[in-house]
């Protein structure tokens, strides 16, 4: 399964009103056995947005398998996104303050306390093993949170409170 595949079907439960628990009682969406939050961020929000489809058009998604895990601030600060996105944490790490003002609504409530508080963010980030990419390579890349790593690379840099480990969705190849 690839992530165009669930492109349409996500589409549906969006526009339909259906939302994104249809989208996971779904016989292919329940096929991938990935916890809720990675299909919601990942697959359910992006399966039709032309950088990930780019980014992620190869890989096989039945073959990656979910854990968190904590990882270092040094990891996030030098971790990649992908291509069609490389630009965008460093867009957002320019300027943290108002990405995390205009985070304060809705499902956003509380990433700025979340900052201020404990030096981290309120939802995990999603990340890939790139030896599931194509052409393989070493090492770890964003798939989704680039306005919440733009963040604390942009903390960090301006010496507030950053925590030295943040928790993350990390996939790697299911065994």
């Amino acid at each position: 399964m690839r992530l165009a595949d669930f492109a349409d079907l996500a589409q549906q439960c969006r526009e339909n009103g259906y939302g994104f628990a249809e989208f996971r009682r779904q016989d292919m969406v329940i096929d991938l056995r990935w916890p809720a939050d990675v299909l919601e961020q990942w697959i359910y929000d992006h399966a039709g947005n032309g950088s990930f489809l780019r980014d992620y058009e190869n890989v096989e998604l039945s073959r990656v398998g979910w854990q968190v895990e904590a990882l270092s601030v040094d990891t996030f600060m030098a971790m990649p996104t992908g291509p069609s996105d490389a630009d965008a944490i460093e867009y957002f790490a320019a300027d943290p303050d108002h990405w995390m003002a205009v985070r304060n609504q809705g499902e956003h409530l509380g990433v700025g306390l979340a900052w201020d508080v404990h030096g981290t963010w309120k939802r995990w980030p999603i990340i890939l093993d790139r030896a599931l990419l194509t052409p393989a390579e070493h090492g770890l890349q964003l798939v989704e949170g680039r306005n919440r790593v733009g963040i604390l690379r942009g903390r960090q840099r301006q010496g507030k409170l950053v925590a030295d480990q943040h928790l993350a969705w990390v996939g790697r190849q299911r065994t």
